[in-house]
């Protein structure tokens, strides 16, 4: 029975976790600690940026949660450490990965999900600046978005190539 907890609270977390990125991207990164998310929005030269601090700001806590969970044998604890793990991972191939594609592994994706997830990024990186921000999320897209991937997927839809034919 323990499993099924284990894996209930793995789960609720990983969900809680959008919600948190939200809230943290929202109030802190576009706050006080702009100065470390600046350049993901201002592009500097290099691969590395100070926004990729974050990643050990989010890493810490799910590292010290399953390593006193196996310490203690406290479950709950290594499930939640799990949690902030999985999320983290889903955000390195949303964000990293297929976004910005830091890593060129699903450049071509024609899926509607990663269009209006692409998009909605598009939209947060259009401002400049940490004021009058959108779509703080990750993983979970606004349904404008969704509509409007599948008002572009009709319109392309409707354009049929023809080819010339090939000459004799």
């Amino acid at each position: 029975m323990t499993g099924l907890y284990f894996t209930l609270v793995l789960l609720g977390t990983f969900l809680a976790m959008e919600a948190v990125t939200w809230a943290t991207h929202k109030w802190v990164m576009h706050g006080f600690l702009w100065y470390l998310h600046r350049d993901h929005h201002q592009v500097e030269p290099g691969f590395f940026e100070k926004n990729d601090a974050f990643f050990f700001i989010f890493a810490v806590p799910s590292m010290l949660l399953i390593m006193f969970g196996s310490m203690d044998g406290v479950w709950w604890m290594q499930a939640v450490g799990f949690g902030i793990m999985a999320y983290g991972f889903a955000y390195f191939m949303v964000h990293d990965v297929i976004i910005h594609q830091r890593f060129k592994w699903f450049s071509r994706s024609r899926n509607t999900y990663v269009r209006a997830i692409r998009w909605a990024h598009k939209m947060h990186h259009k401002h400049l600046g940490k004021e009058h921000g959108e779509s703080f999320g990750m993983l979970y897209v606004h349904r404008k978005y969704w509509e409007k991937v599948r008002r572009d997927n009709r319109l392309m839809a409707d354009r049929r190539v023809e080819y010339a034919p090939e000459g004799d």
